[in-house]
C-alpha cells in the first residue's frame, strides 16, 4: 500500500464512514442532494450541487468546503461541531496529493466477504516449488537464475551479459554497505561478497532500510514535536542486530516482546528493553486531553505500525468498520487493541503548554562505558526540585479547597474563572518539566540510563468494539487473541494475566505464517533490484499487486526459514546469482516487450538514496569518519521542544555537524537535515519499504549551493591536487575517488575545456587513461 492509499485508509475512510455513510451512501435510504461517497466515482462526479472533489485542488472542492463549515447552507456533517482541525487538515493534504482512493467502484461495501478473501494468494502458506528448467544451462548460477531464466525464456526475451567488473563491485559496494569501494578491494568475486557482508558498515546500511519501515524518528512530530532524546538506542540497536546477523524471527520478538524475554546479564536485559522502543517511537496526539481517546490512539498506531512493517497488512484499517479488502474483522481489530492497551507505553516527554500527555521511561541496568547523555545534578539540586513539587502540590490543593468551599457557600466564581484557570495552568506546566528532569536522575542526582519503550501494564484490559471507531458508542467486549486470520496454531485467546504480546510475537514468527517470510524477502529484493516481485512492498493485500514471479517468493521466503531466517544468507544468495550481476544496458528489443523491466532482462539502474550520496561525498573527500556516533544530537538539547530547533543558532544544518555516516544523523519529524529531505527521505511518521526517487530543482541547488556540498569539493581538489602533479592525472584521481572509474572522452573534453587546456589534446590523454 503506498503512502496515499495508506492516508486514505487510516485518515480519511474512518472518517467519511463515521460522519457521512449515514446519509451518503448507497445504504442510506437516499442519497441526500444525489451525493454518495462511499464509491470512488460517485465521489468524483458528485451530487446536485456538482463534482464533490478536484483532485489536487482543494481550494474547488466543495467537500472540503463543506467539512470546513464555510457555507452554512453546505455544513457538514450537518447539526454538529465542525470536525477538528487534524481532520481538516487531512483531508485538505489528501486532496492536494490527488485524493487517492482505492475503492472499487459500484458498490460499498466493496469487496467479498472476509471468508472468501482469505483465498488471497498473499494469504495462503507458501509452497515449495519446482525448479524451472531452462533452455539455456549455462546461465544460471544458482535457482534464482533459473526462475528468472525460464520467466524471460517464456516471453521469448534473454538476459543482458555480465557488468563489467568494475561496474559489479560499486554496485555490491553500495547495495550491501552504502559506500563506494576502496580501490583496495578484493576482486575475487565471492571473497568481496563475504568481506562486504562481514564489514560493520553492512549493519549500518541495512539498518537504515529498516528504520524507514518502523518510522524512526528522534521526535513527536504533529502539533507538538517534542523531542524523544533516547530514541538513538533504538537506532544503535537496529545497527547491531543488523551487524551479527541477528535471525529475523528472533529481531522481530525482541521488538516486540523483548521486556519479557529471558536474558543472561544487564548487556542482554538493556539491549532487549531498548529493541521494544520499536513500539513506543510512534507519533501521539500529546494535546488530546482525554485519557481513554488517546490510550485509543496509541494503541491503533502500534497495530498499524507492526501489521504495515511486518505483515504489508494494515490491520489498524478495521477500526470503524470491517477491512473493506483483507479478511480482517472489528473484532480482530479490537482483539488486538486490549494486547495494546494492556501495555505500558513510555515515551519520556513530560507536560507543559506544548503537551497534555506525559510519558515515562524505562531504567536500563548500568553497565560500564555506558554513555548517559543527560546531565546529572547536585543532591542539593534534586532536593530543591522535590521542594517546588511540593510547594505547586500544596498551592494545588489549596487552590480546589477554595473553589469547593466557593460552590458549598453558593457563591459564582465566574468573574474569578480566568484567574483561576490562570493559575492551574501555571502549576501544571511548571510541575512538568520538574517531574521530568527528576525522572532522569536517582536521589544523588546521578544521572541515569534511559530508553524509550514498553513493558507490561498492571491492569490487562479487554477492549470494547466501538462502533465506528467512536470510544462514545462502546459495543461488546472483545477478548484480547490473536485473530483467527490464516488457520495457525498460533492463533486464538491469549493468557489472562498477560497483554498477549508474547503470543504476539509467536504468531508473527511462526514459520507457518503465510506473510512474515515474504514479506520481509520480497523487501530485500526490492532494495537489491529497485522494485520488489510485489511491487507494493507495504502491501501484500487484495489492493496490493500480485507478484511479478510468485514461485521465485514462495521458494526464497521457504529458503529464508530454512536457512535459520539468516538475513546475510539471504542477501549473499540474491547477490549471488547472475539476474543481480546483468549490466544494466538498454535495449530496445527487451523494452519493448516488457517496458517496466518486471522479467528484469537486465539490472536496473538506481539513483544513490541520501544517505549513500552524502557518505559518498564525504568519502571522496577524505573527511568520512566510519567510527560510530555516540548518542544523537538530539540527545544534548536542554529543551524538549522541536520547535526551538530552527532558533537555535548553535545547531549546524545537517542537525549534527559531524562526519559521521548518515545513518547517525537526527530524524526530527518535520525538521530534517536538508541533505536527506531534498532527496526523498523517507517520512518518519510512516512505514515505508519504498522511497520515493524525484528529480526535481531543489536538488540541483542544493548540489550547487550547500556548505556541506561545497566543503566537500574544497576537500576533493585539495586532496586530489597533493596527489598528482599534470591536469589529467588529477582529473583521473577525482573520477576515480567519485565514480571509481576513469573518464571518458567526453567527460575528460568537458573537464580539459573548463580547466582552460587545449581540447585536441585531450583524446591523447583519454588514451592514455585507458
Amino acid at each position: 500500500m503506498g503512502a496515499d492509499t495508506a492516508h486514505f485508509e487510516s485518515k480519511i475512510r474512518p472518517v467519511l464512514v463515521q460522519h457521512c455513510y449515514e446519509c451518503h451512501s448507497i445504504e442510506a435510504d437516499s442519497a441526500k442532494g444525489g451525493l454518495r461517497l462511499d464509491d470512488r466515482e460517485a465521489l468524483l462526479r458528485g451530487g446536485d450541487s456538482g463534482p464533490a472533489l478536484v483532485p489536487g485542488q482543494p481550494k474547488d472542492s466543495l467537500l472540503l468546503a463543506a467539512i470546513r463549515h464555510d457555507d452554512p447552507d453546505l455544513a457538514m456533517p450537518p447539526r454538529k461541531p465542525r470536525l477538528p482541525e487534524t481532520v481538516l487538515s487531512d483531508f485538505e493534504r489528501w486532496i492536494a496529493d490527488g485524493a487517492a482512493d482505492p475503492r472499487e467502484p459500484g458498490a460499498a461495501p466493496d469487496g467479498a466477504d472476509p471468508a472468501s478473501r482469505k483465498r488471497h494468494w498473499s494469504f495462503l502458506p507458501p509452497v515449495a516449488p519446482e525448479i524451472p528448467e531452462t533452455g539455456d544451462t549455462d546461465w544460471p548460477l544458482n535457482d534464482i537464475d533459473r526462475f528468472i531464466l525460464a520467466k524471460l525464456e517464456e516471453n521469448g526475451l534473454e538476459p543482458s551479459p555480465d557488468a563489467e567488473p568494475a561496474v559489479l563491485q560499486r554496485r555490491l559496494s553500495f547495495d550491501l554497505t552504502g559506500l563506494p569501494p576502496r580501490e583496495s578491494e578484493i576482486s575475487d568475486l565471492k571473497s568481496q561478497i563475504d568481506s562486504l557482508l562481514a564489514n560493520p558498515a553492512f549493519g549500518q546500511r541495512w539498518a537504515r532500510h529498516w528504520l524507514d519501515v518502523v518510522r524512526y524518528a528522534e521526535s513527536n512530530g504533529k502539533e507538538a514535536n517534542l523531542i524523544y532524546p533516547h530514541a538513538w538506542r533504538y537506532r544503535d540497536y537496529v545497527i547491531d542486530a543488523f551487524d551479527r546477523d541477528l535471525p529475523y524471527d528472533r529481531f522481530l520478538t525482541e521488538q516486540l516482546v523483548g521486556d519479557l524475554l529471558p536474558y543472561e546479564n544487564d548487556a542482554e536485559r538493556a539491549r532487549l528493553l531498548v529493541a521494544t522502543g520499536f513500539l513506543a517511537m510512534g507519533p501521539k496526539n500529546l494535546a488530546e486531553q482525554d485519557a481513554a481517546q488517546f490510550a485509543a490512539d496509541v494503541a491503533d498506531e502500534q497495530i498499524d505500525a507492526f501489521s504495515r512493517a511486518f505483515l504489508a497488512s494494515s490491520l489498524a484499517c478495521a477500526r470503524c468498520h470491517d477491512h473493506k479488502a483483507d479478511p480482517v474483522t472489528m473484532a480482530d481489530y479490537y482483539a488486538l487493541a486490549g494486547i495494546f492497551k494492556s501495555t505500558d507505553t513510555r515515551y519520556g516527554t513530560w507536560v507543559d503548554s506544548e503537551s497534555n500527555r506525559g510519558g515515562k521511561l524505562i531504567r536500563l541496568p548500568d553497565l560500564p562505558g555506558q554513555l548517559v547523555p543527560n546531565r546529572s545534578i547536585t543532591k542539593k539540586e534534586v532536593e530543591d526540585l522535590h521542594a517546588k513539587l511540593a510547594k505547586l502540590d500544596a498551592e494545588e490543593k489549596a487552590s480546589k479547597e477554595y473553589v469547593e468551599k466557593a460552590r458549598a457557600e453558593g457563591r459564582d466564581l465566574q468573574s474569578e474563572f480566568n484567574e483561576l484557570l490562570r493559575e492551574a495552568l501555571r502549576i501544571l506546566w511548571t510541575r512538568g518539566p520538574l517531574v521530568g528532569k527528576l525522572e532522569t536522575v536517582d536521589e544523588e542526582g546521578r544521572a541515569l540510563p534511559l530508553c524509550m519503550g514498553v513493558l507490561e501494564a498492571e491492569e490487562k484490559i479487554d477492549s470494547p468494539r466501538y462502533e465506528r471507531g467512536e470510544l462514545a458508542h462502546p459495543a461488546e467486549t472483545v477478548p484480547r487473541a490473536i485473530p483467527a486470520i490464516y488457520g495457525l496454531a498460533t492463533e486464538g485467546p491469549v493468557p489472562p494475566d498477560a497483554s498477549g504480546r508474547l503470543e504476539l510475537a509467536q504468531w508473527i514468527t511462526d514459520p507457518k505464517h503465510p506473510l512474515t517470510a515474504r514479506v520481509f524477502v520480497n523487501r530485500v529484493w526490492s532494495h537489491l533490484f529497485g522494485a520488489g516481485l510485489v511491487e507494493t512492498v507495504d502491501d501484500f493485500g487484495r489492493t496490493g499487486a500480485a507478484p511479478s514471479h510468485p514461485e521465485l517468493l514462495d521458494h526464497l521466503a521457504l529458503r529464508f526459514v530454512e536457512q535459520g531466517w539468516s538475513v546475510k544468507a539471504l542477501v549473499r544468495e540474491i547477490v549471488s546469482s547472475r539476474t543481480y550481476q546483468q549490466a544494466s544496458t538498454w535495449r530496445e528489443d527487451a523494452f519493448l516487450k516488457d517496458p517496466d523491466n518486471r522479467l528484469l532482462w537486465r539490472q536496473p539502474k538506481r539513483r544513490l538514496d541520501a544517505e549513500s550520496m552524502r557518505d559518498a561525498m564525504l568519502a571522496a573527500s577524505g573527511d568520512l569518519d566510519l567510527s560510530p556516533r555516540s548518542g544523537s544530537l538530539v540527545a544534548e538539547l536542554g529543551s524538549q521542544s522541536g520547535a526551538m530547533v530552527p532558533f537555535n543558532k548553535n545547531i549546524p544544518e545537517d542537525l549534527d555537524g559531524s562526519f559521521h555516516r548518515s545513518v547517525y544523523l537526527p530524524v526530527m519529524r518535520d525538521q530534517l537535515p536538508d541533505v536527506l529531505r531534498q532527496f526523498d527521505f523517507a517520512e518518519p511518521s510512516l512505514v515505508t519499504g519504498k522511497r520515493d526517487s524525484t528529480n526535481v530543482p531543489p536538488q540541483a541547488l542544493f548540489l550547487m549551493n550547500s556548505d556541506f556540498v561545497r566543503a566537500r569539493a574544497a576537500a576533493l581538489a585539495e586532496r586530489v591536487m597533493a596527489e598528482a602533479t599534470s591536469d589529467d592525472e588529477r582529473i583521473t584521481a577525482a573520477y576515480r575517488r567519485c565514480l571509481n572509474r576513469t573518464p571518458d572522452w567526453e567527460e575528460l573534453r568537458l573537464v580539459v575545456e573548463f580547466l582552460g587546456a587545449p581540447v585536441a589534446d585531450g583524446e591523447d590523454v583519454a588514451k592514455e587513461m585507458e
